[in-house]
């Protein structure tokens, strides 16, 4: 084969390599607008009044307004969403410090003991909520803590320890031990050795965790609905009560979901390069 025949066989397989990465391209463009088309529909209606949202066929360019958002923040769904963010951030950082630990004394726990702890963590997460809030009805009117966001605090906490451990766990278990016998042989306690060698190794798995328990807090409105009255109401049951006899107010139930989906967003973003890695972190081993 010449050199010019080389050439342009390289020349064609070279604009096949782009066509083909072009075509990737407007492939996963296409299937993120499929993926984000619920959201972008909801912020669009976020923007309109009601005579505009049941407008058919409906129009994409219209004249926004922000008198949902206006409306949103002068009810009681400001004190809800302030609510939300406080039992959602609180549980959140609870669970790890408390459930990061756990993981990581299970992991280093080699005896079927540990295996069969682990199991019975798991199980809190098997039933389904209903067996649970009864229970929790009870004992939260007697100790008082209906209608409280300690009440909902202590409750996602819970829940989100078994996440926290069965999620971790694995991370660690992929860690080598020598990591830790070194700083032992260094001097370093093992509390020193776990915070200062494997905990900043953990950072993926932390993150994804973290995205995890905030957004089953944060998501809830099955415990948040029958353990809440008014004071400890949720952003996501306030939502709810645009829907009334009077009719429901879409603008505003649009504005509310927009809104509670915001934060979500953020924290996904922030921790955005460290979620995938973490979410897989414990899947592999070797």
């Amino acid at each position: 084969m010449t050199s010019s025949n080389r050439v342009r066989g390289g020349s064609r397989a070279g604009r096949g390599t782009r066509r083909d990465r072009i075509a990737m391209q407007a492939l996963a463009v296409v299937l993120a607008l499929l993926a984000l088309s619920p959201f972008l529909w909801l912020l669009l209606m976020s923007f309109k009044t009601n005579a505009e949202i049941f407008r058919f066929p409906p129009r994409l360019l219209f004249d926004a307004t922000l008198a949902n958002y206006a409306a949103l923040w002068t009810s009681e769904f400001r004190n809800s969403f302030a609510n939300s963010l406080v039992v959602s951030v609180v549980s959140t950082a609870l669970s790890l410090v408390i459930g990061v630990p756990a993981a990581y004394a299970l992991s280093r726990w080699t005896t079927r003991a540990g295996s069969t702890i682990t199991l019975w963590i798991l199980a809190s997460r098997m039933a389904p909520p209903i067996a649970f809030t009864i229970p929790y009805f009870l004992v939260y009117r007697h100790l008082e803590l209906l209608d409280t966001l300690t009440g909902l605090i202590i409750i996602y906490l819970t829940f989100n320890l078994s996440l926290v451990i069965w999620m971790m766990r694995p991370f660690y278990d992929q860690l080598p031990r020598a990591l830790e016998e070194a700083a032992w042989i260094d001097g370093a306690t093992m509390w020193q050795g776990f915070r200062r060698i494997i905990l900043p190794l953990s950072g993926p798995g932390l993150a994804a965790t973290a995205i995890l328990c905030f957004l089953f807090a944060w998501n809830d409105f099955f415990f948040a609905l029958i353990l809440t009255r008014t004071e400890a109401m949720t952003a996501p049951v306030a939502v709810v009560n645009f829907m009334n006899y009077e009719g429901w107010e879409w603008g505003r139930i649009a504005a509310g979901g927009t809104m509670i989906m915001l934060p979500v967003l953020i924290f996904s973003f922030v921790v955005r390069r460290y979620l995938v890695h973490g979410l897989t972190g414990g899947a592999l081993k070797g």
